[in-house]
């Protein structure tokens, strides 16, 4: 079986949230759901974003929208685990910011997911992908590491 493979990019850490697995988060294996997993990915990206001023809905006159995700699982997670996630965003090019997550279990530190995506800028008059804005590359690029 081919799997997904992932590497967070250190150097690109931006920010970290803490996440607690909800009792709606559980899937019939009772541990955390995928779809669950990615909504916490949405929750924890919007304030890493919001913390370096940008925000998905409006990233300098741009909206932005999920063009792929690939989501390597790990570990399980499973309720009340707290969670820490990691977001980590190279530097843009072209017309799409890249987005990496680092799921962990804060109790032992265990990876549960990483996962990779892009946000697809848009222009906002005709819809089409549009260029990163250089206002947008230069905030990305101050955050440095946290």
């Amino acid at each position: 079986m081919e799997r997904v493979r992932l590497e967070f990019p250190e150097a690109d850490l931006v920010h970290r949230h803490p996440l607690t697995v909800r009792i709606t988060d559980m899937n019939y294996g009772r541990h955390l759901g995928h779809d669950a997993l990615v909504s916490l990915l949405h929750e924890a990206r919007g304030h890493a974003l919001a913390s370096l001023g940008l925000s998905e809905a409006d990233l300098e006159g741009h909206a932005s929208v999920v063009a792929d995700l690939a989501v390597q699982f790990q570990a399980e997670a499973r309720w009340p685990d707290a969670l820490m996630v990691e977001t980590a965003i190279p530097a843009p090019h072209g017309k799409a910011i890249t987005a990496y997550h680092r799921v962990r279990r804060e109790d032992d530190g265990r990876t549960v997911a990483t996962a990779r995506l892009n946000l697809l800028l848009l222009d906002p008059a005709s819809g089409r992908p549009a260029v990163v804005p250089e206002a947008v590359s230069r905030m990305i690029a101050r955050a440095g590491g946290v």
